[in-house]
C-alpha cells in the first residue's frame, strides 16, 4: 500500500514566496531503459527564457542504467523549457539530452539523431500528431477500478464513456490535461479508451523535433500527476492478456505536399515507401525491437498483424489508415497505427521522416 502524504499541508509550503531572481529548475531525462523518466532539481539565480541559458548538469548514470559505477557521471544538456505546473511561479521543467563522459550521446539519447534528420527534412515541414494510450493501475498493479478478484463486463460501453461504472480515473486525466496546457505542451485532446481504465491523450500538430519533446514531457507530467493521486501509469502495449484492447501510440503524419491540394498522391507514395520497409519500422516501433508489439499487433482488437503491411481508408485494422475525410478531400495526412504505447517518439518520428522524406531505408 502506498503511503499517501497530505497534499493540503504541502500546498501551504508551496505558497511560500521565493526570493526574486531565484527559481527551481527540474531537469528531466530518459533513463537507460528507454522508457522511464528521471528528474532532479537545482536552484537558479536567474529566470531562464530559453534552454540555452541553463547550465549543463550531471547525474549518477550507474543508478539509471546509463554508466558504470567506476565512471558514473552522465551529462544533462538542456534542450526544451516548460513552465512548471506543480511549483508554479517562475519555476521551470527542463527537458534534457544525456551524454556520456566522452561527450557522445548515451544509447537512449535518440533525440540527437532525430534532430539531425529533422534538420535535413525541414523544407518539407513534417508535421506529427501522436495519440498516447495508457492504462491506470492501482499501486498493486491491478487496473484501476477493476474488481480485485475478477473482470469488469466486456468491452463496449467504456470507449468515450461516462458514469462511475464505465470510467475509472478521470480525475487523473483532467489534472494531466490542464497541467499540459499550463506548461505550453501542444496537447490537443483526450478520451477514455476501449478497455476500462485505459485512456488516451493526443499531442500535436507539432513540427519536427518538437513532437518528441512535447510527448516525452507530457509523459513525465502524466506520471507525476498520477503520483499525486496514488495511481500508477502503465505504457505496456498489452497490459491485460486476452480479449482486451492493447495500447498504442498511433502517429499521424503529413508533409507540405500531403497538405496541399491533391496531396492524396503524396500520401499514396508515402504508403508505398512504408510498405517496402515494414520490418525495419516494426523493429523501431517499440523499445524492444518489436517484441512488445508482438503481444499487441495480432490482427485483433483494432490492430493489424505485425507480420503483414496493409493500408486502407477508415480501416482501424490496417497498418496505415487514411482517414475518411482525407480520402474524400484528397488532402491531409496518414495515420501509422503500428507504434506501441511505449515507443520512443523521437525514434518513430525519425523513422517516418527517413523513409518518407529522405528516401532512406
Amino acid at each position: 500500500m502506498a503511503q499517501l502524504t497530505n497534499k493540503t499541508v504541502l500546498d501551504r509550503y508551496l505558497r511560500l514566496e521565493i526570493p526574486d531572481q531565484k527559481c527551481q529548475a527540474m531537469y528531466v531525462w530518459v533513463d537507460g531503459s528507454g522508457e522511464n523518466l528521471r528528474s532532479k532539481t537545482r536552484t537558479l539565480n536567474f529566470i531562464p527564457k530559453a534552454p540555452e541559458e541553463l547550465p549543463i548538469w550531471n547525474f549518477d548514470g550507474s543508478s539509471t542504467g546509463q554508466a558504470e559505477g567506476s565512471n558514473s557521471d552522465v551529462y544533462l544538456h538542456p534542450v526544451a523549457l516548460y513552465r512548471d505546473p506543480f511549483r508554479l511561479g517562475n519555476n521551470k521543467l527542463v527537458l534534457c539530452e544525456t551524454y556520456k563522459y566522452n561527450k557522445k550521446p548515451t544509447d537512449t539519447n535518440h533525440r540527437y539523431r532525430c534532430t539531425e534528420v529533422m534538420t535535413r527534412a525541414a523544407s518539407q515541414h513534417p508535421w506529427f500528431g501522436m495519440e498516447q494510450e495508457y492504462t491506470l493501475l492501482d499501486v498493486d498493479k491491478h487496473p484501476l477500478g477493476w474488481p480485485k478478484n475478477g473482470y469488469p463486463g466486456p468491452q463496449g460501453p467504456y470507449y468515450c464513456g461516462v458514469g462511475a461504472s464505465k470510467v475509472y480515473g478521470r480525475d487523473v486525466v483532467e489534472a494531466h490535461y490542464r497541467a499540459c496546457l499550463y506548461t505550453g505542451i501542444n496537447i490537443s485532446g483526450t478520451n477514455a479508451e476501449v478497455m476500462p481504465a485505459q485512456w488516451e491523450f493526443q499531442v500535436g500538430p507539432c513540427e519536427g523535433i518538437t513532437m518528441g519533446d512535447d510527448l516525452w514531457m507530457a509523459r513525465y507530467l502524466l506520471h507525476r500527476v498520477a503520483e499525486d493521486f496514488g495511481v500508477v501509469v502503465s505504457l505496456d502495449p498489452k497490459p491485460i492478456p486476452g480479449d482486451w484492447n492493447g495500447a498504442g501510440m498511433h502517429t499521424n503524419f503529413s508533409t507540405d505536399a500531403m497538405r496541399n491540394p491533391n496531396g492524396i498522391l503524396a500520401i499514396e507514395t508515402a504508403i508505398e515507401k512504408l510498405g517496402k520497409v515494414h520490418a525495419a519500422h516494426i523493429r523501431a516501433y517499440d523499445p524492444h525491437g518489436g517484441k512488445d508489439n508482438e503481444r499487441r499487433l495480432t490482427g485483433l482488437h483494432e490492430t493489424s498483424s505485425i507480420h503483414d503491411f496493409s493500408a486502407g481508408v477508415a480501416n482501424r485494422g490496417a497498418s496505415i489508415r487514411i482517414p475518411r475525410g482525407v480520402a474524400e478531400e484528397k488532402t491531409g495526412y496518414l495515420e501509422d497505427r503500428r507504434p506501441s504505447s511505449n515507443a520512443d517518439p523521437y525514434v518513430v518520428s525519425e523513422r517516418l521522416v527517413r523513409t518518407i522524406c529522405l528516401d532512406e531505408s
